[in-house]
This record gives structure tokens, C-alpha cells and sequence, in this order.
């Protein structure tokens, strides 16, 4: 058990993290489950589909899962839907992209020579002679 101050606040502020982190996998875990049995059972996935996406960016933006994990997790998602309704792209094509135009060059710009600047030195300082 911490005795320091600070270390019995860090315990209190995990504990409602973990109750918080777990609440959110629960239902991430649902909707998840959700969506795969829709997809087994042959009902319309679009709702289940919408309601697992939805549960994972929440799981996202509360930082319980990785953001690259998230978008990996929706992708797989978003084919196994297609795959369900029967939308999928033959392998081998890849999208279209578009061309940029071509950027005309500008003409060269003329050099134009600089004057030198003279800096002027100062006079020395005249200094009396003594006698």
C-alpha cells in the first residue's frame, strides 16, 4: 500500500481508468460479436456494421486501443461486409488515381549586381603630445 500522497492519488485515478477501459472493451466486445453473428446468420449487417465501427473509434479516441489498430480492425470489418453482401473488387486492380496537371515553370528571374557598400572608417584619434 502507498503511503505517499500523491502515489494513494495515482492508485485512485488507475482504479477508475481500469473500470472505465473495461467498460469500453465490454462493449466494443459486444458489437463486435454483434456483427459476426449477423453475418453468420444472414440479416443485415449495415446496422451491426455501423454499430462495431462506432464502438471502435470510441475505443479509439479513449486511447484503450491504438489508432492503427482501430483503422486495421474497421478495414477488416468494412471487407468482410462487402464480402457478405457481395461487393468485392477483382485482386490485382487498383484504383484510379488521378494525374496532377503538369505545373508550368516560371521564367528565370533577372540578376540584377548589387552596389559594394563602402563603410567608412573613422578618423584615429588625435592624441596631444606632451612636452
Amino acid at each position: 500500500m502507498p503511503i505517499i500522497k500523491s502515489a494513494k492519488k495515482r492508485v485512485r485515478v488507475a482504479r477508475k481508468a481500469t473500470v472505465r477501459n473495461v467498460k469500453t472493451k465490454r462493449t466494443l466486445k459486444v458489437a463486435l460479436k454483434a456483427f459476426h453473428a449477423s453475418l453468420t446468420g444472414g440479416k443485415k449487417t449495415t446496422a451491426a456494421h455501423g454499430k462495431a465501427q462506432s464502438s471502435l473509434d470510441k475505443a479509439g479516441k479513449k486511447k484503450v486501443l491504438h489508432k492503427n489498430k482501430v483503422a486495421r480492425k474497421k478495414r477488416q470489418l468494412s471487407v468482410k461486409a462487402k464480402a457478405a453482401a457481395g461487393v468485392t473488387k477483382p485482386k490485382g486492380i487498383k484504383k484510379a488515381v488521378a494525374k496532377k496537371p503538369a505545373v508550368k515553370k516560371a521564367a528565370p528571374k533577372k540578376v540584377v549586381a548589387k552596389k559594394k557598400t563602402v563603410v567608412k572608417k573613422s578618423p584615429a584619434k588625435k592624441t596631444a603630445k606632451k612636452k
